[in-house]
């Protein structure tokens, strides 16, 4: 599997291929997208990339971790330069209707937030389509908070996890603190912390997003932060993310130094490639 977190500030992407779709098979191997953040201060598109990079115009699996513009800047310029999403995965609570009520609350919706609430309206997955049918020996399990128990969409995020052979990934979205809390209450979420390798670390490393309850069930091999420059509470956590790790954490490719949390604001694009037995990292700035 080859999975690559892209450096998009303060937003998120991350795109995921099976073995069948790497290397020069690039095209032609089935890729799943979690989120679609963009770049503003370099132009890098998530649309772009697929069309120009990886050539392709479907998207097989897109998960929306949150329902908030910057976890989908992309996403009008993914559907506008024809690349179709085929199944979608989000927090289906609430429904289309009312998270419209709630995003209009903060304002006029972009382009972007728009196309998110005509795909949100959809089912999870087309008829006939079978879970995990175009992944190829990645499996993927997601988990939320129900509304109206909370309101808000950092704690309506979707917890995806990702695994790959002995390798797993959390991708927790926004949650804070209390949705975090809510879900430790699921045993079948706690059952899916244990084992996990890799956090992607929730609000982008903001302290908010932080809740030490979720190491009492797993320690990460490594952290990685989703970021931009020192802004809100974002650095303020490596320390304590760093604490929770195991070990020495991970080892980078070219580095002789061992890394516990990885930024994209000092790494830039991170990429994992995981095999049968082992994983390797390496980072765009060495």
């Amino acid at each position: 599997m080859q999975l690559k977190i892209f450096n998009v500030e303060h937003g998120a992407c991350a795109m995921v291929q099976p073995p069948a779709g790497l290397g020069a098979l690039a095209t032609l191997g089935p890729l799943a997208v979690i989120d679609c953040g963009d770049n503003t201060s370099t132009g890098w598109t998530p649309s772009t990339y697929i069309r120009n990079h990886l050539r392709r115009t479907q998207i097989d699996y897109l998960f929306v971790t949150n329902a908030d513009q910057d976890h989908v800047s992309d996403l009008d310029g993914i559907v506008s330069s024809g690349i179709n999403v085929n199944v979608l995965y989000r927090n289906p609570t609430p429904d289309a209707a009312i998270l419209r009520i709630i995003k209009e609350a903060g304002g006029p919706l972009t382009s972007d937030m728009e196309q998110f609430l005509a795909l949100h309206g959809r089912p999870a997955l087309p008829a006939g389509f079978p879970t995990y049918a175009g992944l190829k020996g990645i499996t993927y399990a997601v988990f939320y908070n129900q509304f109206p128990d909370f309101i808000d969409t950092n704690n309506l995020s979707l917890a995806v996890f990702l695994r790959y052979a002995g390798f797993k990934i959390l991708f927790p979205g926004d949650l804070e603190v209390a949705g975090w809390q809510k879900l430790l209450e699921n045993p079948a979420f706690v059952a899916e912390l244990r084992g996990t390798n890799i956090l992607v670390a929730s609000h982008h490393g903001r302290e908010s997003g932080l809740c030490t309850d979720i190491f009492d069930y797993f320690t990460p091999q490594a952290v990685v932060i989703s970021d931009d420059s020192h802004q809100y509470d974002t650095q303020d956590t490596v320390a304590t993310y760093s604490y929770y790790v195991s070990g020495d954490g991970i080892a980078i490719q070219g580095s002789t130094t061992r890394r516990r949390v990885l930024t994209t604001r000092s790494d830039g694009n991170i990429l994992f490639r995981v095999g049968s037995e082992s994983y390797t990292v390496e980072t765009e700035h060495g």
